[in-house]
Parts: structure tokens; C-alpha cells; sequence
């Protein structure tokens, strides 16, 4: 049954849809890039990937677009260096 889940497109969408809401849920942000990873991966899979990409493939174009997703995400999303996140006030006051 794996060796014909992994060919479905829409297995990779369910995937992507289930790890954005788990970063919806859990603030963590690791989640998005897998999201986005999987997203792609669906997308490669609906435009005709999936009779010529095995198991082994889509798993590592999985994991590779999910780290230069996660990696351009922490980029793009950080602080500048140098510079510290202070709270002065709290939210119970």
C-alpha cells in the first residue's frame, strides 16, 4: 500500500494540508517547511511525477525542498543580527 501512497498526489496534499495546521496549532515553526515541502512534492506529483518518481525520490525531494524551505524561512523571518526580543510589559498587568 506504501509503494502506491506515495505515487498519489493527494496523499502529499493531505500530508501538506495536516502539517500546516499542526503549525497553526503548535507555534513552533519547523512545521511550515515540511508543509511547503509537501505541497511541492503533491504538485510535482499532480503534473505527471508520479509514474516516473519511486518512493526513494519523492521522500528525498521531500526532505531536501522541505530544508531550503525552512532554511529561506528562518531567513526571511529573524530577527536582524544583534537584536533582541525584550518584553517590557506583561500581558497580566
Amino acid at each position: 500500500m506504501l509503494q502506491t501512497l506515495h505515487a498519489t498526489w493527494w496523499a502529499w496534499a493531505i500530508l501538506a494540508l495536516a502539517l500546516a495546521c499542526l503549525e497553526i496549532t503548535v507555534p513552533a515553526f519547523v512545521f511550515l517547511g515540511m508543509a511547503i515541502g509537501a505541497g511541492c512534492v503533491a504538485l510535482v506529483m499532480a503534473l505527471g511525477g508520479a509514474g516516473v518518481i519511486g518512493a526513494p525520490l519523492s521522500v528525498l525531494m521531500f526532505a531536501v525542498i522541505s530544508l531550503i524551505a525552512t532554511l529561506v524561512l528562518r531567513k526571511i523571518f529573524s530577527l536582524p543580527k544583534g537584536q533582541v526580543k525584550t518584553f517590557d510589559g506583561d500581558i497580566n498587568d
